[in-house]
């Protein structure tokens, strides 16, 4: 029995040993000394049967020879296997291509490698605004919030103001993204981000309207795609809100399978403004398009057919994109959806073999046939600003507003944000919020770098939407029954009825989860396996032979590295291993390190496991996708931390964060896992993954509770964590009520303690003011700041309430 213990002692030395020695990555000579060295002394002192020592060597000798003796390794190993690969993958069609290949990288490939270089990310400039994008915020977006009426706009009028139309195209709302040559704002991605999130604070609706035509658009594919010409004509037009745009993509038969596409256009020649002209008769049927009911410029994506070989030798030209101004004979638009009573102008688009130009297509003829990139390129940034924006806006309006809800709002004479439940959910609210606000900034950074993170760009839309479901379903629950009498006073139910929407849009969550993060992700951000793929699509035998076998045998190299890697951070828990910065937050890094090792091992064992059926294999997707966007959301949580200069406060909220992330990797971990084919495989991953156990992550109730307290009485911290969104100054705002309730709560706490203290001690009979003044427990002044905040409260409970009359007008109209 000794003696079987010492020898698994030695072999569990050997492991740990060898997997030291990778994860220190020393060059290739080095590593194979090393490991030589390693295995001759454990040869020596072990007592193993010599069939194991033989294995051991017979694998090392391998090693050597794959390495060492390159012209071998690619006729007898590297060609065979590049035919099989050959042979199982299945064909990638040109839509799947396209959006694959659509943005860059970032941060998120860092991640994919195992070894994260944290330095990278500490290097991205913090957002930050510029003096005239501060102004913009300060002066027109502030006048604009001032202006709304979201009761209005959402149960009267269904739309926005004339008034407010026009002062957003005045003021160039939908030029954001236009430079100043074409009469745009030009303003950064972190601006944009902030100029839809405090607009959405004041009414989605507005919100929608304004982030809508800096997102996916026509200007935005003008800019990147369109010739001079359009440009000059158009930019400038659309900066001034002389023209309304909207882009129409999503049809009765077409949603996120772009390849269903039924809208045709059929190339030809036809008479138009007195000349024969090249172009295109078009028909299509689309809906749900935002903007289209009052636009004037319509951007439209079909499938583009030249059966009469006009333009060349192919008939199917592929999905092109062009303008039609939305006066032109034959467009049908005006009518409208009504998405779940939120009054953004929204609607179907129709045309029955409309004629357009040649030179209306984006970019002109030139990009005929490449619509789907363009859309797809254009999605990789603006996916990650106006939908994370909203939803951050929607999370800190939650948090700012449920937080002093509850605490001025009693049960049991006692606020009911200091009940333990209660409690648990302000804290997440808190969290969540901080975390959505760190992802939406840290990202807006990036991509103002000028990077086109397609990958992040899905992690946060999916994400943030989610994590906006959550903090105002918590919401809901504490304002309890004021939360959903819709009145002037609510405005939280307004927010409520919006999430869905953000759900749904700019691809739909399911499918972001389960085919997008991790489908697009292992494609643009794994460091071997593109150039695999690139390798075995090339024409000629020699340049793939040679392309594969250096992107196959580095890809092997990795998986190696990692299962080191993997095995020595499980071993030790990631304590040995060095932070990036000297910081109080080290030990986030480090575990971070150790799990993106065992992040991109799972990946690489998947992938190889189902091959190109991994695009079916959606719970295996889905997982992998979530331990991706947890990594992710965790680093910018740290990188949002160190750009604020790491303040004491805050440590809580990373806390939290740390907490609420390793809990769902390790959770998306472990389901993958339990549900992998393969018992021996599973039990080997298990070994690799957690040689020392499980971790454990409970949820720890006291950052609940102190993130809750932060929320309920700390306006400094309030204020931080909710700023920029719109905070009303005009006395008849309910908004406004709650503030000075909170405020005036606040101040006549102690002197509410001093009464209920004089009562526990018999002092007075009852908790009675004028009774407490007579005794000398308080002044007649501080009897008036409890009466003022009993007063306060009073209006902040009372709910609205409607008469048979004012029903029965709303019936008539």
């Amino acid at each position: 029995m000794q003696t079987i213990l010492i020898e698994l002692l030695l072999l569990v030395l050997l492991v740990g040993v060898v997997s030291y020695l990778i994860y220190l990555n020393l060059n290739v000579i080095g590593l194979f000394v090393s490991i030589t060295t390693t295995i001759v002394v454990y040869s020596f002192i072990s007592s193993i049967p010599f069939l194991f020592k033989l294995v051991l060597w017979l694998v090392l000798l391998a090693a050597v020879l794959i390495t060492f003796v390159p012209a071998m390794r690619k006729q007898m190993l590297t060609l065979k296997i590049m035919h099989a690969f050959r042979k199982v993958l299945p064909p990638i069609s040109d839509t799947e291509r396209e959006a694959l290949e659509a943005g860059t990288t970032w941060w998120e490939a860092e991640l994919f490698s195992g070894n994260p270089d944290w330095r990278f990310l500490r290097d991205t400039p913090a957002a930050k605004l510029t003096e005239d994008e501060q102004a913009f915020l300060d002066g027109p977006v502030e006048q604009l919030c001032t202006m709304l009426d979201d009761w209005k706009i959402t149960n009267e009028d269904f739309d926005l103001s004339p008034e407010a139309w026009q002062f957003i195209k005045d003021n160039k709302f939908f030029g954001m993204i236009i430079p100043e040559e074409y009469g745009g704002l030009e303003y950064s991605a972190y601006a944009h981000s902030c100029v839809v999130m405090k607009v959405a604070s004041r009414s989605i609706a507005a919100g929608v309207t304004v982030m809508v035509p800096n997102s996916l658009g026509p200007g935005k594919l003008l800019l990147e795609y369109g010739t001079q010409e359009q440009r000059d004509y158009y930019l400038p037009r659309l900066a001034q809100g002389k023209e309304v745009p909207c882009f129409a993509l999503t049809g009765p038969q077409a949603g996120s399978d772009a390849g269903s596409m039924p809208d045709r256009g059929i190339v030809c020649y036809q008479e138009f403004q007195g000349e024969e002209t090249l172009g295109m008769r078009v028909t299509w049927n689309k809906r749900y398009i935002t903007l289209a009911p009052v636009a004037t410029l319509l951007g439209l994506a079909f499938v583009l057919l030249d059966p009469e070989h006009i333009l060349g030798d192919e008939e199917n030209l592929g999905i092109t994109l062009a303008l039609i101004p939305a006066d032109t004979e034959g467009v049908v638009i005006g009518n409208r959806h009504m998405p779940l009573n939120v009054p953004f102008m929204n609607g179907p688009t129709q045309g029955d073999d409309v004629f357009i130009p040649m030179d209306w297509v984006i970019g002109g003829q030139a990009q005929v046939g490449k619509g789907w990139k363009m859309l797809m390129e254009s999605l990789a940034d603006g996916r990650a600003i106006s939908l994370p924006a909203l939803a951050t806006s929607a999370a800190k309006f939650a948090s700012r507003n449920t937080g002093a809800y509850a605490r001025v709002r009693t049960q049991f004479k006692m606020p009911i944000g200091e009940f333990e439940g209660v409690a648990e959910v302000l804290g997440r609210i808190g969290g969540n919020t901080y975390m959505m606000d760190a992802a939406r900034t840290v990202t807006a950074a990036a991509l103002d770098q000028g990077s086109k993170p397609s990958v992040a760009s899905a992690i946060v839309k999916y994400h943030l939407t989610e994590r906006m479901r959550q903090v105002v379903d918590d919401a809901m629950d504490i304002h309890g029954g004021s939360g959903i009498c819709i009145g002037p006073r609510n405005n939280i139910a307004r927010i409520y009825k919006a999430v869905p929407i953000a759900i749904t849009v700019e691809g739909a969550n399911i499918l972001t989860r389960s085919m997008i993060i991790f489908g697009q992700g292992a494609v643009r951000c794994h460091p071997w396996l593109y150039k695999e793929m690139e390798a075995l699509a090339e024409p000629n035998e020699d340049i793939a032979l040679e392309k594969f076998d250096d992107a196959f045998w580095n890809h092997v190299a990795h998986v190696i590295k990692n299962v080191g890697r993997s095995i020595f951070l499980g071993l030790t828990k990631a304590h040995w291993v060095e932070a990036p910065f000297n910081t109080s937050v080290a030990a986030h890094y480090k575990r971070l390190t150790r799990l993106s090792a065992n992040f991109a091992l799972v990946a690489d064992v998947a992938l190889t496991k189902f091959g190109g059926s991994i695009k079916r294999r959606e719970h295996v997707s889905a997982r992998l996708g979530d331990m991706l966007s947890y990594l992710y959301l965790s680093s910018v949580v740290l990188k949002h931390f160190r750009d604020r200069g790491e303040p004491d406060q805050e440590i809580i909220f990373v806390d939290w964060a740390m907490r609420e992330c390793g809990r769902g990797f390790h959770l998306a971990l472990q389901e993958l896992l339990y549900n992998f084919p393969g018992k021996v495989l599973n039990k080997i991953l298990h070994l690799v993954i957690y040689p020392l156990g499980k971790p454990q992550i409970p949820r720890k109730d006291t950052l609940h509770d102190d993130i809750s307290s932060l929320l309920l009485d700390d306006l400094t911290m309030r204020d931080a964590l909710t700023d920029d969104i719109f905070v009303p100054k005009d006395p008849d705002e309910s908004l406004l009520w709650l503030e000075d309730a909170l405020q005036q709560v606040i101040k006549a706490a102690p002197l509410e303690s001093l009464v209920k203290r004089a009562k526990r001690l018999g002092n007075i009979k009852k908790f009675d003011l004028d009774l407490a003044v007579s005794c000398g427990v308080i002044n007649e002044s501080e009897a008036d700041v409890i009466r003022n905040a009993q007063l306060a409260r009073l209006k902040v409970f009372a709910v609205d309430d409607f008469s048979p009359e004012y029903w029965r007008g709303r019936n008539q109209a």
